[in-house]
Order: structure tokens, then C-alpha cells, then sequence
């Protein structure tokens, strides 16, 4: 039987913690970044933890 593949879209986007979670990026934060205020800005550079729901289709991806 062949090897599973990670799907290499999913292996840029996310990572996994120490403690199993997954790590993810937060979203807009690309563009249009003059109207929003610096403590939004500041909040969209940390990593944020991937909702429990995702995780079981990501883990899958990810071949985990």
C-alpha cells in the first residue's frame, strides 16, 4: 500500500504544537491595513489555535 501524502497547501498554513494543537494564521492582515486600529493589527500577528471542529479535517491533511 503506498505512503499517505500531506497535502502540501495544508503543511504551509499550518504546524503543530507540543501539546498536539494546531497552530494556524490569523486572517486579514494582508491589505487594508490603514483603517484598522494598532491593537488589531498587533492581535492578527500572534498564531491563533485552530477551532475544534477543523481539527479533525486538518489532522487528515496533515496525514497525523
Amino acid at each position: 500500500m503506498p505512503k499517505m501524502k500531506t497535502r502540501r497547501g495544508a503543511a504551509k498554513r499550518f504546524k503543530i504544537t507540543g501539546s498536539g494543537r494546531i497552530k494556524r494564521n490569523k486572517a486579514n492582515h494582508r491589505h487594508m491595513l490603514v483603517r484598522r486600529s494598532n491593537k488589531a493589527k498587533r492581535k492578527m500577528r500572534q498564531p491563533g489555535v485552530l477551532a475544534p471542529g477543523d481539527r479533525k479535517l486538518v489532522k487528515a491533511m496533515l496525514c497525523v
